[in-house]
């Protein structure tokens, strides 16, 4: 696209020379204005002209130069197939090697085969791969060819109309004008929505696999246009970036004729592929066509991942090509010594035309081309093709296992990668993500803090408890019913239509990203429950009970809301009642949920004009004034005193807050059930609907609702679990969001009242703030307010500093509600909560105006774009007042435990990566037995490089003092050798360690080349927890493992911050969650539940591995077996290369005769059951260590494989020696024991018997014997001078071949069968235990696994077992306070962090004895102790009655004090 910009330049150039006024770009002060002015660099962005007639010159000029809309996703046309194909299937480089010995039996001097004989097995393979590829790319180009040929209005400028064209004939800068429902042809930016407030909704399902609607706004200063959209009134030119493949990422501007600029982002792009919904028209300019659009950018195509097995395979391979090597040697060597021996040249020595005889050297390197063609088949061209069959066998019986199954959401598990199956068996390492994965993703709003004054909402928490045993409950009736009763199906109701004329416009069916053509019926006495219509929007996460205390002061505080005016604004008091008018108000607008209703699904709500309430009647009003007499009389009636803890009340609305400790950690928790509480927690949500006009001044924006009509129940489409949670959690109080625009927000009161906000600015949520601000006019003060929510760790940085206030009481009044508020936090995080922390600013218009214009002026910058638009959003959220803060739960999901139990069992280190805050993640750990109540846990939170080295080398001296690192077992020519590691001093068991890290820690490693000490510390943690880590840091992680210690990783993950790491480890599995499929959609496997880990590992991994792996061994073994026949008798032939075995029969038996059984072994054979695999995962080691196919085993088989060929060939040499039979008369008895030796082989490793295994072997036996009897039956000259007609007809009539026969296969395998048997008796290895164990009757069986697991775990209350919520596990103690473990052996911990302030970074260094020595008492500062030594509470003594003298809480660091300490 370099030549992009050329057709456009002069036009750019004479609008220069004029003398075209600067842009306000290059002329604000926010952009530097020192710096001179930068040309834009034509190279690096696109400059879009519309094809209207006033600008179809430049148009012209410029189309030419961007590609067409048109897409082609084949690999070949007609005329390329052939040579490409064949191109790139000699990359391969056996496919090449076959075909040199092709070329190489085509030379008269080397000739061994017949030429055609030679070419067939390389022929039949590029065959079939060749109809594969064809059929694959004929596929694709049926799809274009469909897609290419849509139809979508497109404006024809001789015809100044839309009219139909197909999408291959759109042209950047052409107009489209796309209907509801209809697919979006290419990248285009949005001029006109027939939404009256420009908005256009978009299904991304065909990119993310999200099917919750997004919204897409029209460019700035198109949105207010009457009637439709004229494009020949566009004389605008689109100045944008080069196409590029970032989703979320564009930017750009719009210049008008007046020079002036607009700028836009991606707020105001469709993208290809994505669908209109609830949107009757939209017209925007194309931008990006073809393979240019974003969509077509990102489709790269699935990865190639290599497996172990096959890297292995690789290695055997070159090995057989040394042994090749040295028997062609071998025969190019006797060769020449046995021509010595005679004094003549001998007959069949016949010279050249000239006479003369080949020199002896060159003779020797002829002979050597000759046996590497006779001994070719040393080599298994077979075995990749037998491979790929046998990975779609067990690919095909892993996506039909039920057990992976999830009835809930109708997936099964999907493989996308089928080239990788094997190493699942062979995993070390997973990194797992937290949320979305190890918990359901399902945000349940818990409890919140509001001024310092805590809510616990003790009713919520018990009807969590319910529907938890709601739940169990329901899945045993499901069970039950499937054992008894039929299959019961429910309906589903049907969308109702509106009434009144037209029916409106609907969202089709949500598009799902194709599965593999799977469906499956679901199971007997499954009753379908009818699907949410949208996300997040289970019972669980909107019945929300309230609190009942903070339900009276949230009805208090709606009705203060009424008193406020234009004149009489809000006072910045930090009163109770305002703060949480204000509290809920954010709850409620700061987001970006959609709302619909349920009777028409995705629909936006529209708010009533101003004057439908107006028309309400007399009767009407009266019982509106009887209602609110009613909620008045029931308030005083439910009202109770409030809390001595309420910080608002008992200081009074003004007045300052005394110091009292014994007040910290109160909380305002309601004692009884509140009948009023769920969505029905204000008489007046019951029979509203929805009042006051959208666009009313503040005169009309509050309106008594209209109730004469149901009100229909509201639907919240969020992006993301935690706004949906907020939002319904607001609405639980009858703050109610009832409509939201991109110009205006409605909400509706407790009482009924609705107040529409006019949005002024939206600054979106992203990885890097970490919050999210809305600005709003307030309709009733019209103040402008700014409302932001965020991540605690940013929010408490950005409050306004207590010690700045002039007024010394609301200065100590706020520094005491962001202390409480951080107490709370605390607490918050300890039991597993996500927090936000909800913050508010009033600006002034000035400053607003002020600040706007320097906005518009970053958005529409080119250069430095995203820089600026931070840089503004960090001038306005800055000074802000703290409201309070909120709890989201977020559970386990179900057998999350069990799962990571068993996974631990099987040797497989557990790491959680999670962006979440260390104690949330640290209580999850211990939820999901990650990490137990003995464990010792190290949390290192650091910034400083030399204060976190020192920290690693004290952590490594204290744990290797009790933790002797196991060193791995020597190997001598893949023999294990016994470590010599000495033993631990004392005979107790030594606690495992475990070790938390945080995400500044990391950079700290990654920059400071720290890397082998922190993996030497980890390799001596059972568990590793990286906390605030991001995506970038995940990824680094997992290679940083994955390389430095060669292990075999997998990682998993359910979000678009996760596809990353999924991509970096060796194995990436995806979990079809809440938030979308990007993880899925980059993933090598897909599972719907972290649970289904476990049988996918423990069962499947090891089969898959098991099978391949002995399936490769044998194939090795059996093609070296046969060869050597060929090596042994060259010997008694003079090494002249001839053979005593038919071509044919050569061939035949590598295609034929030996090829099934080994593909049917590695399919469906299993060396132990499922059930077994499960209750023991020990046995998951087999493949870790590579027990089935490792460089011992390979060399093991050689020599089995070798000493087996020695007696097939000289036991019928030595029977029929001195005979006078012919040599294909002494090659069938040869050719003949070998083959059964060879399968009877394959039976005695096969380890399950079915009907199946039984035929092939039978029939692969007696097809051998009939396709001899046919070729030798009609074969009358068909390897002339000696061929073998009738040669098996007269053997079959001789005993001697009968006995030679059996006797043969008797003496070769007799070793192996010894080995065998020795094995199967007096094998200590766990999968010789666990076969023992399999043949057992039932009840035997299980108390020989009862008896293996308890002498496996020798303490069995080192593990307890915990449910699968949150039960208040053992946590780091902060500030010296913590709750008492029930347990009495409460978990160790040893927590080191950057205790050095700021100002005394200088003093940082210390050495390293010096950090390693102190006495009991001393606390880390600068210089002294990072590890602090222990401290001992005792368990009965409830901590929080502990008072310790806490720090003042500073603006520059919020975060709460660790402190080391032992319990």
């Amino acid at each position: 696209m370099t030549l992009s910009m050329d057709s456009c330049w002069r036009r750019w150039q004479w609008r220069v020379q004029d003398g075209a006024p600067q842009s306000p770009t290059e002329t604000t002060p926010l952009l530097s204005p020192e710096r001179e002015r930068q040309h834009s660099s034509l190279a690096q962005q696109r400059v879009v002209f519309p094809n209207n007639c006033m600008c179809h010159q430049d148009w012209e000029k410029t189309s030419r130069s961007y590609s067409g809309n048109k897409i082609c996703t084949t690999k070949y046309t007609l005329l390329t197939f052939l040579p490409q194909n064949l191109f790139e299937q000699f990359h391969r480089w056996a496919n090449l090697y076959f075909l040199l010995l092709v070329i190489l039996n085509w030379i008269p001097s080397m000739e061994v085969f017949h030429r055609e004989i030679t070419m067939l097995p390389l022929a039949i393979v590029l065959f079939i791969i060749m109809v594969k590829d064809g059929m694959e790319d004929f596929r694709r180009y049926r799809f274009d060819t469909e897609i290419n040929g849509s139809r979508v209005q497109i404006y024809e400028r001789r015809e100044q109309s839309f009219v139909p064209k197909r999408w291959k004939e759109v042209r950047v800068g052409d107009f489209v004008q796309m209907q509801c429902n209809e697919v979006i042809p290419a990248d285009i930016l949005l001029l006109f929505s027939s939404d009256p407030s420009g908005i256009c909704h978009l299904e991304t399902a065909n990119l993310d696999g999200e099917t919750n609607l997004k919204q897409r706004c029209v460019v700035k200063g198109f949105s207010q246009q009457e009637g439709q959209f004229q494009p020949e009134h566009f004389h605008n030119t689109i100045v944008c970036e080069k196409p590029n493949n970032h989703l979320n990422k564009f930017k750009g501007y719009m210049e008008h004729p007046d020079q002036t600029r607009t700028g836009f982002g991606s707020e105001s792009l469709l993208l290809r592929g994505c669908t209109i919904r609830n949107t009757e028209v939209a017209v925007g300019i194309v931008i990006y066509t073809g393979h240019e659009t974003k969509a077509m950018l990102n489709n790269s195509g699935p990865r190639y991942k290599r497996s172990k097995i096959e890297r292995r395979m690789n290695t055997d391979v070159f090995f057989c090509i040394g042994i090749l090597f040295l028997m062609c040697l071998c025969g190019a060597i006797g060769h020449s010594l046995w021509n010595r021996t005679f004094e003549e040249h001998p007959p069949f020595d016949v010279p050249d035309a000239d006479g003369n005889f080949l020199p002896p050297a060159l003779g020797g390197f002829y002979m050597f081309l000759t046996m590497i063609i006779l001994l070719q088949v040393l080599i298994p061209i077979s075995l990749y093709v037998s491979i790929e069959l046998v990975k779609l066998g067990q690919v095909f019986f892993l996506h039909n296992d039920l057990d992976l199954y999830d009835e809930e959401s109708d997936l099964p598990i999907q493989c996308r990668a089928l080239n990788i199956t094997e190493d699942l068996g062979q995993i070390q390492y997973i990194f797992s993500d937290k949320t979305g994965t190890l918990t359901e993703n399902k945000m349940v709003f818990r409890r919140c803090t509001i001024m310092g004054s805590e809510y616990c909402h003790q009713e919520n928490a018990k009807r969590l408890e319910t529907l938890k045993e709601v739940d169990s409950d329901s899945e045993e009736w499901a069970q039950y019913q499937c054992l008894s009763f039929p299959a019961r199906r429910t309906q589903r109701p049907s969308t109702m239509r509106s009434q009144g004329g037209a029916q409106p416009l609907r969202r089709s069916q949500s598009a799902r990203v194709p599965i593999q053509g799977h469906s499956r019926q679901r199971s007997v006495g499954y009753c379908d429950s009818v699907q949410p219509p949208v996300a997040f929007s289970s019972s669980i996460e909107k019945d929300v009970t309230p609190d009942k205390n903070l339900l009276t002061k949230v009805r208090d505080a709606a009705l203060w809301l009424e008193t406020l005016t234009e004149a009489k604004p809000a006072k910045p008091s930090h009163s109770t009642t305002s703060s949480i008018a204000d509290f809920f108000l954010a709850l409620a607008i700061c987001n970006s949920v959609m709302v619909s209703t349920t009777t028409e699904p995705r629909q936006r709500v529209t708010i009533p004009p101003p004057n439908k309430a107006l028309g309400t009647s007399l009767e009407k009003i009266q019982q509106l004034f009887q209602r609110l007499k009613l909620m008045s009389l029931s308030q005083s009636f439910s009202s109770t005193a409030p809390s001595d803890t309420d910080l608002g009340d008992s200081l009074g609305a003004n007045g300052p807050i005394t110091d009292s400790d014994e007040k910290d950690d109160a909380s305002v928790c309601s004692g009884d059930y509140s009948t009023d509480g769920g969505y029905r927690s204000s008489t007046w949500d019951q029979n509203d609907i929805l009042g006051s006009g959208s666009g009313a001044s503040s005169d009309g924006v509050m309106e008594a609702p209209d109730l004469g009509l149901a009100k229909p129940e509201l639907c919240y489409e969020a992006e993301s679990p935690d706004e949906a949670a907020l939002v319904h959690a607001a609405h639980a109080y009858s703050f109610t969001l009832v409509s939201r625009t991109p110009e205006q927000v409605t909400v509706r009161l407790p009482q009924g009242i609705c107040l529409t906000f006019d949005v002024l600015f939206t600054l979106g949520f992203d990885s890097v703030r970490k919050r999210m601000s809305v600005v709003v006019r307030h309709p009733l003060t019209r103040e402008i307010v700014i409302y932001t929510k965020g991540a605690d760790s940013t929010i408490m940085d950005l409050l306004e500093d207590p010690a700045c206030v002039t007024d010394t009481d609301l200065g100590k009044k706020m520094k005491k509600i962001q202390a409480r508020t951080q107490k709370h936090l605390d607490l918050y995080a300890r039991d597993g909560l996500r927090t936000l922390c909800i913050a508010k600013k009033v600006i002034s218009e000035e400053d607003f105006q002020r600040w706007a214009s320097f906005r518009r002026q970053a958005e529409a910058s080119l250069d430095n774009r995203d820089e600026l638009l931070m840089e503004t959003a960090q001038h306005l959220e800055n000074q802000l007042t703290l409201l309070g803060a909120t709890g989201i739960e977020d559970r386990l999901q179900e057998g999350v435990p069990d799962t990571i139990a068993a996974l631990r069992e099987a040797g497989i280190q557990l790491w959680v990566l999670t962006g979440d805050k260390q104690e949330t993640a640290v209580n999850i750990a211990y939820s999901c037995r990650l990490l137990s109540q003995t464990d010792t846990v190290y949390a290192i939170n650091t910034e400083s490089q030399e204060t976190c080295e020192s920290i690693l080398n004290c952590a490594l001296e204290e744990v290797k003092q009790f933790h002797q690192l196991q060193k791995p077992d020597h190997k001598l020519f893949g023999f294990r050798l016994p470590s010599k590691a000495p033993p631990t001093a004392s005979g107790a068991a030594v606690p495992d360690a475990g070790l938390v890290i945080d995400g500044k820690t990391l950079n700290v490693i990654f920059q400071g080349q720290l890397e082998k000490k922190f993996l030497e510390l980890t390799q001596h943690c059972r568990s590793v927890l990286c906390c605030r880590s991001t995506p970038l840091q995940k990824s680094m992680v997992v290679k940083l493992v994955r390389d430095k210690l060669g292990m075999m990783t997998l990682s998993i993950g359910d979000g678009a911050n996760d596809v990353s790491m999924i991509q970096a480890a060796d194995i990436g599995i995806g979990i079809s969650g809440q938030e979308g499929m990007q993880a899925v959609m980059s993933s090598d496997f897909a599972i719907s539940r972290f649970k289904h880990l476990k049988k996918l590992l423990l069962v499947h991994g090891h089969w898959c591995y098991s099978r391949l792996a002995r399936m490769v061994v044998y194939f090795f073994y059996k093609n070296v077996c046969y060869v050597n026949l060929l090596f042994w008798y060259q010997f008694f032939c003079g090494f002249s290369g001839s053979t005593m075995i038919d071509y044919w029969q050569m061939i035949f038996f590598n295609l034929f005769f030996t090829s099934l059984p080994p593909i049917i072994f590695g399919i469906l054979d299993k060396d132990v059951s499922a059930e077994t695999l499960l209750a023991l995962p020990e046995l998951y080691k087999n493949g870790q260590n590579s027990e089935c196919y490792n460089l011992s085993a390979f060399w093991i088989s050689m020599m089995d494989a070798s000493y087996q060929s020695l007696i097939c060939f000289f036991i019928p040499y030595l029977t029929y020696k001195g005979s006078d039979i012919d040599v294909f008369t002494f090659g069938a008895p040869i050719n003949t024991a070998s083959l059964t030796t060879i399968l009877l082989h394959q039976a005695m490793e096969m380890k399950t018997w079915t009907t199946i295994h039984g035929l092939v072997l039978l029939g692969s036996f007696l097809m051998y014997f009939v396709v001899s009897l046919l070729y030798n039956a009609i074969c009358v000259t068909c390897n002339s001078p000696t061929n073998p007609y009738w040669v098996m007809e007269n053997q079959l009539s001789d005993p001697t071949f009968y006995l030679v026969c059996l006797l043969t296969p008797v003496v070769a395998l007799l070793p192996r069968y010894f080995f065998l048997s020795v094995q199967g008796t007096y094998g200590k290895s766990l999968i010789s235990k666990a076969e023992k164990i399999d043949k057992l009757p039932v009840d035997k069986r299980n108390l020989e696994i009862q008896s293996w697991r308890s002498k496996q775990r020798p303490g069995p209350a080192a593990e307890v077992s915990q449910p699968a919520s949150h039960p208040a596990p053992p946590i780091p103690p902060q500030d010296f306070r913590t709750s008492t473990p029930k347990s009495s052996s409460p978990p160790k911990w040893r927590h080191t962090e950057d205790w050095m302030l700021r100002k005394q970074r200088g003093s940082r260094e210390c050495k390293r004895e010096d950090l390693c020595l102190g006495g009991p008492s001393a606390r880390p500062s600068s210089g002294q102790h990072l590890l602090e030594p222990s401290r001992t509470l005792v368990p009965g003594a409830h901590s929080r009655g502990q008072n310790d003298v806490r720090k003042p809480l500073s603006r520059s660091s919020h975060r709460r004090s660790q402190s080391s300490l032992t319990i």
